[in-house]
């Protein structure tokens, strides 16, 4: 979900998915990213975990279906 490739390809890097390929809704593009999870220091309020990750894509490239 998300209305960019981008911020879709980031909920499935936050739930794990490291390979992400997305097709565009409506056209033939597939969107090809690479994505991770990083646990980044804790800098954040009190009732947050200890744990904090942080999703993080990058963009390989678009492919076109036929």
């Amino acid at each position: 979900t998300g209305k960019s490739p981008r911020q879709a390809a980031l909920k499935a890097a936050n739930r794990g998915h490291t390979d992400i390929r997305l097709r565009e809704r409506g056209t033939k593009k597939v969107h090809i990213f690479t994505g991770e999870r990083v646990q980044v220091p804790k800098g954040a309020p009190a009732w947050m975990g200890d744990k904090i990750w942080k999703p993080q894509v990058k963009k390989v490239g678009v492919e076109k279906l036929e």
